[in-house]
């Protein structure tokens, strides 16, 4: 192979795409959107827009209204003198949202009480009510019993469990969820940007192969060549895009931290006292939890890199094999199978990062890319399955590019005839 000419099709592809209106403006926004996205789930998060339902207490025990009114005194109100066919009439003209029937056996006998209300609220507005009953219920019963306040504060306590990470270094606070969650989210952005990446370059070559320009390039430049220069080409233009995503992204969210403050601040300030106190009492070294060891990173772009190069050649020579992205469609489900099981699969390696299943898909070259990040994330994987993964992607790339080669080397001559599996594998042997 002659790696000049390599480098001046590499070249040519970078520049092309890089100068692309399309490529600055998915460069551009891309980070802007991520922001404003997280912007609005934390302004919507924050911002009070659930209207109030008023749920009317019947109650028969004399004692359980009280404590809804006092839980809540803006959902539930006293409508013990009423009677059941009132209440529902009220429900269906829609003066009321619902009402409840409170009878003694709710606390006699544990029987659950039956919410009759309009259909509107949704699941959380049930889930309300069912705590605020139980709590009131569970208050209710703790009095008749007589108990003491000793054994109620017993009753009520609910014991946590504080998690500490031992190494070499010393002892630090266990963060499984955030480097699970880490993970999961790595692994996401591997999967993405294969399958975005490998579909540009698989887009690139049937574009050249359908205007003739592969005809001419291809007769100074051999087919291994070319494929070499565009798959790293794509490659250059996906490290690219990541390097000034980081980049914007750190950049927009420095500048965004003190406006947060500012709307965090105001946020507080119209919280209810109790809830402005909660808020305030916020430890900061709880944000000691979203520190990540730079390593994670490396092993990203690595892992990226390994999995990008397995797929993309794989891409290639499916757009060189086809005329259209149509013809690609048939040959699309085998190969993004894998990888698809692996983005399925990621869930059970975060939470059962160390589990038979997590190691072997993490070692296995065509899931590796994802799951293996995830684990390296959520748990300390042993140095010698890191490698053993690497290794085998490594041949992995090997083994595919030289069947890529020699399907590239047919098809990208090839007009006229929509390839089959049958046609890939006479191609193969005459390559």
């Amino acid at each position: 192979m002659n790696f000049q000419k390599i480098w001046l099709v590499l070249k040519r592809e970078y520049l092309t795409r890089v100068k692309s209106k399309s490529f600055i403006l998915v460069t551009a926004l891309t980070p802007l959107a991520f922001v404003a996205f997280i912007g609005m789930v934390v302004f919507f998060s924050i911002s009070q827009t659930e209207v109030e339902k008023q749920i009317g207490i019947q109650d028969q025990t004399g004692v359980l209204v009280e404590k809804l009114i006092s839980l809540n005194e803006t959902r539930y109100f006293d409508v013990s003198s009423e009677p059941v066919d009132s209440l529902r009439k009220k429900t269906i003209d829609g003066d009321l949202d619902g009402f409840i029937v409170l009878t003694d056996s709710v606390l006699s006998a544990g029987k659950s009480p039956t919410l009759v209300h309009g259909g509107s609220g949704g699941i959380a507005f049930i889930s309300a009510i069912r705590g605020d009953i139980r709590d009131a219920v569970r208050e209710a019963q703790l009095e008749r019993a007589n108990v003491s306040e000793e054994v109620r504060n017993i009753f009520e306590s609910r014991t946590g469990l504080e998690a500490i990470k031992l190494t070499e270094e010393g002892e630090s606070k266990d963060n499984s969820f955030v480097a699970s969650s880490l993970g999961f989210i790595l692994g996401l952005m591997i999967f993405l940007g294969i399958f975005f990446y490998g579909a540009w370059l698989m887009r690139s070559v049937i574009e050249e192969k359908t205007n003739r320009v592969l005809e001419v390039i291809a007769s100074s430049v051999k087919p291994i060549e070319l494929m070499f220069g565009k798959l790293f080409g794509v490659l250059s233009i996906a490290l690219t895009q990541f390097v000034i995503w980081i980049v914007l992204y750190t950049g927009i969210s420095i500048a965004a931290a003190p406006l947060a403050g500012m709307i965090m601040e105001a946020q507080m300030s119209s919280m209810p006292a109790e809830a402005s106190e909660a808020a305030s009492a916020f430890d900061p070294s709880v944000l000691e939890n979203f520190i990540v060891q730079p390593s994670i990173f490396f092993f990203f772009i690595l892992f990226f890199l390994l999995g990008f190069l397995i797929y993309s050649a794989i891409f290639a020579a499916i757009g060189a094999a086809v005329e259209n992205e149509q013809d690609s469609q048939q040959f699309m489900l085998p190969v993004g199978l894998p990888i698809f099981a692996a983005y399925m699969l990621n869930t059970k390696v975060m939470q059962a990062p160390d589990s038979t299943l997590s190691t072997i898909v993490s070692l296995f070259p065509l899931t590796a890319p994802i799951n293996m990040i995830s684990r390296i994330a959520s748990t300390s994987v042993p140095i010698w399955q890191i490698l053993l993964s690497i290794i085998l992607m490594i041949l992995t790339f090997l083994g595919t590019m030289w069947l890529a080669a020699k399907v590239y080397r047919v098809g990208i001559l090839m007009y006229g005839k929509k390839p089959s599996f049958k046609e890939l594998a006479k191609w193969i042997k005459q390559g």
